[in-house]
């Protein structure tokens, strides 16, 4: 797929200003104004993170009502129950909040629903089977309940009452919950609309021990560590890919630092059994090795499993757990391989499907719990939105991902007739649908896609940093850039590019991996840059000449030592 590159022009004067005032490297200027921190002062600080630098969260909307209403809970020993969701955001929003009351001595427990047999979020007969019968008072739901209208009617006739803390898409009319923490609702001007589900429960938790302390209620109980709890917040908060900024920053910076430490020795097997040697030193080894292995308790077992694994004080069953989210990890990937292969050759089978504003397809065989991975790719891949739906229990649940230039949350909200439930994100989202609603769906959906999406949204665009030459890399460079981690959504991984490179060396490894060394002719440095790029189709696997390339510069470390290398994203 041809693909447009962008470079970005800052204003060079600001450039200038601000490469003075923070004394460092040029680029590094430019990064920083491209991700509007012109402002030396706030880019001092978004450089150096600190958690006194978190704003205070009072006047988030009905949290004063929540944490008196938590506190009551405590002192009247009352039963609470924390009902989570199943993905990682929900799975360290359970833990986070369940094991600060646990810590607050009160007799609190934990539900996460089943991916496949329950559902997502909170529904009526989770109180009829379960809240009810088990005489919960208390209800605190996490990364879930803004939509659950009908749930929070049953709690209330049960004289249950409900907290909700989420982040998601806010309706139109909240449910009639005894408070509604999200920080997105249209009410709510206190300016915390990032954070992720378990961002929401630790400003909560922040409210409710300043809560607790100005009545006294630690005298005779340790007051609980929050900052010891920002691994929770860094997992959770990388892996739902919320925009990596202000408290969101704040949070994940402190979390990779407690990652480091050595707390948890859930996470720390998890470390070993996913291959990270060395320290945690920014998001990758979160999106890409941590997260995966605990999502996939939820989509292959259990999500408790993965809630057993970062509660655990046992080393020994933090190993035994660690190895078996591992092996869920791989069958995960088994069964994504196989369902991605199957569209992939329906797809070339019939050509005019990809041609389709949006890609809607169903089968009664697909397994529900990586919908969302395989829908990730098709979009990477065709860059169109993408809704996969199973239908091998009957009612059909779908997973569904978008580009920037269409919301998905306000497509599926036009087309909600046809929908039994949905919610989600901008970018992703999740669905249920009877079947014979899906031909219906399809048609419209497609339509709604059309009417609200520009054509030029429909090619990926290469948003470049900078056009650097080779002469500009240096060791300093790379740990200014290095300083702006962690990279996420909202403050991605600085990319540039660079013309007329010639490849001295090149090895291909792993069947499509090409490992290079790349000069630069006309550039005063006659060292040649370590590179490597992924992925590399066999047209491209013997290239002695690029006309332009766009690549990231990272510090690669093995066996204690660093070097310079490029990662080559794009070549031409």
């Amino acid at each position: 797929m041809k693909k447009k590159w962008r470079v970005q022009t800052p204003d060079s004067q600001i450039v200038r200003q601000l490469c003075d005032t923070l004394k460092c490297h040029p680029v590094t200027a430019t990064v920083l104004v491209n991700r509007n921190l012109a402002d030396a002062a706030k880019a001092n600080a978004f450089i150096n993170t600190s958690l006194k630098n978190l704003r205070p969260p009072f006047t988030i909307k009905d949290m004063q009502r929540a944490v008196e209403r938590i506190h009551l809970a405590l002192v009247q020993k009352e039963k609470i129950l924390v009902f989570g969701d199943y993905d990682v955001d929900g799975i360290t929003a359970t833990v986070l909040l369940f094991e600060f009351l646990q810590a607050a001595g009160a007799t609190v427990d934990y539900y996460v629903p089943h991916r496949v047999t329950e559902g997502y979020g909170l529904r009526e007969s989770h109180i009829h089977e379960y809240v009810g019968p088990n005489r919960y008072s208390l209800l605190i739901t996490v990364d879930c309940g803004i939509s659950s209208h009908d749930a929070v009617a049953a709690a209330n006739r049960a004289r249950i009452d409900v907290i909700i803390t989420d982040h998601h898409q806010v309706p139109e009319t909240l449910p009639a919950a005894l408070a509604v923490i999200n920080p997105k609702r249209a009410d709510c001007d206190a300016g915390f609309a990032p954070l992720a589900g378990v961002g929401v429960v630790y400003v909560v938790l922040i409210c409710l021990r300043k809560y607790l302390r100005d009545r006294g209620f630690w005298a005779e109980t340790v007051e609980p560590n929050l900052k010891t709890a920002c691994d929770l917040v860094a997992l959770g908060t990388v892996a739902d890919i919320v925009p990596l900024i202000l408290e969101n920053r704040i949070l994940t910076q402190a979390g990779i630092e407690t990652l480091n430490s050595g707390q948890r020795p859930g996470i720390q097997a998890l470390l070993t059994a996913a291959g990270v040697n060395g320290p945690v030193t920014g998001g990758e080894d979160i999106s890409f090795r941590l997260a995966p292995r605990i999502n996939a308790a939820g989509r292959i077992g259990h999500a408790k499993s993965a809630i057993e694994l970062l509660t655990t004080r046992d080393p020994e069953k933090a190993t035994l757990l660690a190895d078996a989210l591992n092996r869920m990890n791989a069958e995960r990937r088994t069964i994504e391989q196989s369902m991605l292969k199957q569209i992939m050759e329906q797809l070339l089978t019939y050509p005019d499907l990809h041609r389709k504003p949006a890609l809607v397809l169903s089968d009664p065989h697909w397994h529900e719990g990586v919908l969302g991975i395989v829908a990730a790719k098709l979009v990477e891949r065709y860059y169109r939105p993408v809704i996969l739906i199973s239908t091998r229990n009957g009612t059909g649940k779908g997973s569904a991902r978008s580009i920037p230039g269409f919301n998905l949350h306000e497509g599926l909200l036009k087309a909600g007739d046809c929908l039994e439930r949905f919610g989600g994100h901008a970018a992703a989202a999740g669905l249920s649908i009877k079947k014979e609603n899906i031909t219906r769906f399809t048609s419209l959906f497609e339509s709604i896609v059309k009417e609200n999406t520009r054509l030029e949204a429909f090619t990926p665009v290469i948003t470049i940093d900078q056009e650097i030459s080779f002469d500009q890399i240096s060791s300093r460079l790379a740990n200014e850039l290095e300083q702006l981690q962690p990279f996420g959504e909202g403050n991605p991984e600085p990319l540039f590019s660079a013309r007329n490179i010639r490849v001295t060396y090149s090895q291909m490894m792993g069947g499509s991996h090409r490992r290079m060394r790349l000069l630069q002719p006309g550039a005063q440095s006659s060292q040649a840059l370590h590179s490597i790029q992924f992925n590399v189709t066999p047209s491209h696997a013997n290239t002695e000449h690029l006309d332009q390339i766009a690549f990231r510069l990272r510090w690669n470390r093995w066996n204690g030592k660093k070097t310079l290398q490029l990662l080559i994203e794009e070549a031409e």
